[in-house]
């Protein structure tokens, strides 16, 4: 076991950088860390799992009849913390004497929204009326600076689908830890490896993003981990909405009604201040009270003829929800998405936004966004047909080129050499069989009578003209 006191010290950071608090926390005192609700007292047997790590903070002193550690864990004590053995004198609401288990801490993990807020750099809450972030953002980001609680203890699995995890900086005990060197001599410390555990690995880089347009987020890649975490709560599904044809913003795990905006952007568009003209320009205005906005650069996948994957482009994406219900919902969304396109309308250009798409979902079936997803629809579907039929032909070209496949061979009759005999044919007998190579009667059969080939071809004329002979030849 390590005891010890660890102080304050917050350095300065940029203004416009995104600070993210880890919620959760191991302390001693969390009432919801105990399985029966409470911290334990006096007449109480504190339990640890002794196969289970941890690392537990406590602020301040206990008396406890018994405690049982772990094999492998750490006790942080405050000043003036500790424990002390009951001498069984009555405590006062403590008479239960039971045994009170310390709850596991391993299902915290890093990738679950749910365990994330975003405050500012003194870890105050930010004021978030207007604003929100897409579920993907709502994890610490590659240029975000994460923040444990100071006197905290806490424990983070950090499971991930890619090998190293970026962050700008990290605050542990209330330290911040800003450059690579002083975070690679943290993980050797005997803290770490009770703090985090996992396959993943936090990096941190010191480096804020170094774009004014905006950075991704770089969690695209644990998508469907960060979307599991968040829907486990929910059943696993996705809350019923009431709007026709609902959007699926990029990194968000479900659909919603509203409006999405997509602007393409060139060297001169700044994200921040964009931002700053949308809140102080549209959403403070009184008929925007219940509006909520999430605004970030990401990166949409292109693809060949819709689904065959090919680069991605850079986009500042712009998601509009609002609190109304029923029939109206997305209403309010749609009206401000309007306003912003005619903003862009008219200073674009000074703003330094070169186009803007807008798609709406609202509880209406009368909207013009169903018509273009129709639309989108109907074109796609004959894109699919046309390239089946491609690969189709394609395919029966290849067989037969390389003798696999054999085609029936069409006969034209050539009607213009000679004109049908309207007389009735003769009987069957006397005709011998159709030869698909000449178009001539064969001589009969008869009893003794030999013809050769030459007498064939001067008692029956050509009447019809054969490329690869000529009469004319024959005759010499």
């Amino acid at each position: 076991l390590w005891t010890g006191l660890q102080f304050s010290l917050i350095f300065p950071a940029a203004a416009t950088a995104m600070y993210k608090q880890w919620i959760p926390n191991t302390n001693f005192e969390t009432a919801s860390n105990w399985d029966k609700g409470r911290v334990p007292c006096a007449s109480d047997t504190v339990h640890f799992e002794k196969d289970k790590v941890i690392s537990v903070f406590v602020r301040s002193p206990h008396v406890l009849t018994d405690m049982y550690l772990p094999l492998n864990g750490e006790l942080m004590l405050a000043s003036g913390a500790g424990f002390a053995a009951f001498d069984g004198s009555w405590d006062p609401g403590c008479d239960s004497g039971v045994t009170v288990r310390f709850a596991d801490a391993e299902h915290h993990a890093w990738f679950d929204p749910t365990l994330w807020q975003s405050v500012s750099s003194g870890g105050e809450l930010e004021p978030s009326r207007h604003i929100f972030s897409v579920d993907e953002e709502r994890v610490p980001c590659r240029y975000d600076n994460v923040m444990f609680q100071p006197q905290t203890s806490f424990r983070v699995n950090v499971d991930s689908s890619q090998r190293v995890i970026q962050l700008r900086s990290i605050s542990l005990m209330g330290q911040e830890i800003r450059s690579p060197e002083a975070w690679a001599r943290y993980l050797q410390s005997s803290s770490a490896p009770l703090q985090f555990h996992g396959n993943g690995t936090l990096q941190v880089t010191g480096t804020g993003c170094p774009d004014k347009s905006g950075c991704a987020c770089g969690n695209s890649l644990d998508g469907p981990r960060i979307c599991a975490a968040l829907l486990d709560g929910a059943g696993g599904q996705c809350p019923a909405l009431t709007c026709q044809s609902a959007l699926k913003p990029l990194g968000h795990c479900c659909e919603v009604c509203g409006a999405t905006i997509s602007l393409d952007f060139t060297p001169n568009f700044d994200l921040q201040k964009y931002r700053g003209r949308l809140v102080e320009a549209f959403l403070n205005q009184p008929k925007y009270a219940g509006m909520r906005m999430a605004i970030s650069k990401v990166h949409k996948a292109q693809t060949f003829l819709g689904f065959i994957p090919r680069s991605s482009i850079p986009l500042i994406q712009i998601v509009l929800i609002d609190d109304e219900e029923g029939a109206q919902a997305g209403t309010t969304a749609e009206k401000l998405a309007e306003d912003i396109m005619e903003d862009i309308k008219q200073h674009g250009e000074a703003l330094g936004i070169s186009s803007g798409k807008m798609e709406v979902a609202t509880g209406s079936t009368f909207n013009g966004q169903l018509g273009s997803r129709a639309s989108s629809r109907t074109t796609a579907g004959v894109v699919m047909g046309l390239l089946f039929l491609f690969l189709l032909l394609g395919g029966i070209l290849f067989l037969y080129r390389r003798g696999r496949l054999r085609l029936p061979t069409l006969h034209v009759p050539l009607s213009w050499n000679r004109m049908e005999d309207p007389a009735s044919p003769e009987p069957d007998s006397d005709k011998g069989f159709d030869n698909p190579m000449f178009d001539v009667d064969p001589p009969r059969n008869d009893a003794g009578e030999k013809m050769t080939q030459e007498t064939t071809l001067k008692d029956h004329q050509v009447f019809y003209i054969n490329p690869l002979y000529d009469a004319s030849e024959s005759e010499t």
